[in-house]
């Protein structure tokens, strides 16, 4: 059990501390009673163990997990409590059975399951926090859950299929960036001796000037490049960990070419579906909103939807604004107009989403596979320029012996 440190004055009026160990925060408040002392200060104290998951992200696939039978447990009328420690006794990775065993110390001392998630953002995203506060809110924590699960569990296929489908092409991309790379550095400049009568001429071709320019700049700067690009990505990183730099990269997400229209898609289907599930369980409208724009998983979409919720306060249909923000598709509003307009809005959501998603998943295969030969050509196209930039002036000089 945790240890609790606290502050506490005696009736002569005169001030102790120590620290008690406890179940939760109430059963050391009781002790002190017990003990005719009023505590001033009650905070738990936070041991090494239960910091020691921080250093590392629990796996997404164990999340997955978790999930689903977080969900059959509630569903079979195990209290939540009960089910946190269950899966945290079971659970065979050591990360995620702390996170639950804190989890479950929260819940205990009075937070909402979806507050103490929320604690960990290592462990929990902000789409999961968010669900899992619909579902509070709504009554339907066992949906969500079973959702989440399910959402979770494609995300990881949908992410390894990317990632086996890119596997080969971003090897042969690093291999022969690094080949490239060291021709470039150190076998080039041995050439440059064998030019210099062409290049006296001016008869060097324009290619191989350029790569003996880039060779004689990456000798002299290599060093300085390779270490401003490491301080540029974790100096970029951790603006990104911001809230203005999250908002930069979720815009720059949007109009990423081929893969923008993607990432909005299935923020959209995400939002729909949340906002969906909502209304059939008799969440109000602005209510569901609120809850359900964080569920886009996407910043800017998330401003828009929520200055949609402000209009449809002041009497305006949901429609409306969502048009207006320029980010939802018009087939997407004209469906939800119709839906509101024939009081069947939460199927029309749910259909959205599903539909979208199929589509979405379609166009993203179909991504994932043209990256294949469009890396390849890159690569092919810089190996030509190498190739060509030391062999033409070879050329050039084998036909003036002639």
């Amino acid at each position: 059990m945790p240890d609790f440190r606290y502050i506490a004055r005696q009736p002569t009026g005169q001030q102790v501390t120590g620290v008690l160990t406890g179940g939760s925060e109430r059963e050391v408040l009781a002790a002190l009673a017990d003990q005719t002392l009023f505590p001033v200060r009650v905070e738990r104290v936070r041991q090494a163990a239960s910091r020691s998951w921080h250093g590392h992200r629990v796996r997404r696939r164990h999340l997955a997990v978790m999930y689903g039978q977080l969900s059959d447990l509630l569903r079979s009328g195990v209290p939540l409590l009960r089910s946190l420690e269950i899966l945290e006794r079971q659970s065979v990775q050591p990360a995620l059975a702390e996170v639950l065993h804190t989890v479950r110390e929260q819940v205990a001392d009075g937070k909402t399951l979806a507050d103490a998630m929320g604690d960990h953002p290592r462990a929990f995203d902000d789409l999961t926090v968010s669900m899992v506060r619909a579902g509070q809110e709504g009554g339907f924590l066992e949906d969500v859950l079973r959702r989440v699960a399910e959402f979770t569990d494609h995300q990881e296929d949908l992410k390894g299929r990317v990632f086996g489908a890119m596997a080969y092409p971003v090897f042969l991309m690093v291999v022969g960036f690094m080949i490239v790379t060291i021709l470039i550095v150190f076998f080039v400049p041995r050439f440059e001796p064998m030019f210099e009568r062409l290049a006296r001429r001016g008869q060097l071709p324009a290619v191989t000037t350029s790569l003996l320019a880039t060779s004689s700049f990456l000798q002299r700067h290599g060093l300085l490049i390779v270490i401003g690009g490491f301080l540029a990505a974790w100096a970029g990183r951790k603006y990104l960990r911001t809230d203005q730099g999250r908002l930069l990269a979720d815009r720059g997400k949007l109009r990423l070419p081929g893969a923008g229209p993607i990432f909005r898609t299935l923020a959209i289907a995400r939002f729909c579906r949340i906002l969906g599930t909502m209304l059939q369980n008799g969440v109000p409208i602005l209510n569901s909103l609120r809850i359900a724009k964080d569920s886009a998983g996407n910043r800017v979409l998330s401003e828009a939807i929520g200055a949609a919720a402000e209009n449809i306060s002041s009497g305006q249909s949901l429609a409306t604004p969502l048009r207006a923000c320029g980010h939802f598709p018009k087939d997407v509003v004209e469906m939800i107009a119709v839906g509101e307009e024939s009081n069947n809005l939460e199927e029309v959501l749910l259909g959205i989403a599903e539909s979208t998603e199929r589509r979405t998943t379609r166009r993203l295969d179909l991504l994932v596979r043209l990256l294949e030969p469009v890396m390849l050509l890159v690569m092919a196209a810089i190996t030509l320029f190498v190739v060509s930039a030391l062999l033409l002036p070879v050329f050039r000089m084998s036909s003036a012996l002639r």
